[in-house]
């Protein structure tokens, strides 16, 4: 193979930059034309709810514990007949996402056991300061949909804690004579 003569061996070395500096330039105008995201783009954080309003959050603080960052707290509290906010014997009372630490990965929802925990497409989260940049509880909840009542609340009647879990609850106490469960 012939040997490059010296003075043309950083023009070689340039190659790659000249041949890519000359190309047509993809420009997104991000403002004006939101692009979609892929379909498992990992955003920002929502708590999910039930079909009847109920939280799916238990306040276990395993996403606490998976996070790398260390972006998440939780605090837990215990279930009153007078107050529901979940159907197990805990709620997350305190749940916070900093998002100046949070790093994107997903391991907080991998280690969340009724799957509350999940990841919107959203990837618009600026902030004036700092302090807007921590989510509280309000703000990653999920939108309450059609047919759901606030917490707290009782559970349907006629159910147990085992058919909120394997998703047999399918709407509000008032949707019907069994709570709006399958039977």
């Amino acid at each position: 193979m012939p040997r490059i003569p010296r003075v043309l061996e950083p023009l070689a070395g340039f190659g790659v930059t000249f041949a890519t500096m000359f190309r047509k330039k993809h420009t997104e105008q991000y403002p004006e034309e939101k692009v979609p995201t892929a379909p498992r783009y990992h955003g920002r954080h929502q708590l999910n709810r039930y079909a009847d309003g109920l939280e799916k959050c238990i306040g276990c603080e395993l996403c606490a514990w998976a996070c790398p960052a260390d972006a998440i707290y939780v605090e837990g509290a215990d279930n009153t007949e007078a107050e529901r906010y979940s159907p197990g014997e805990r709620y997350g009372r305190i749940y916070q996402i900093n998002y100046l630490r949070c790093i994107g990965c997903g391991l907080c929802v991998e280690a969340c056991p009724t799957r509350a925990l999940t990841m919107t497409n959203d990837y618009e989260m600026v902030g004036d300061d700092r302090a807007g940049l921590i989510y509280e509880k309000q703000d990653l909840l999920g939108p309450m949909l059609d047919g759901m009542v606030p917490a707290p609340h009782d559970m349907a009647p006629g159910t147990t804690h085992a058919d909120y879990y394997r998703g047999d609850v399918l709407g509000t106490a008032s949707s019907g004579p069994d709570g709006g469960s399958r039977s």
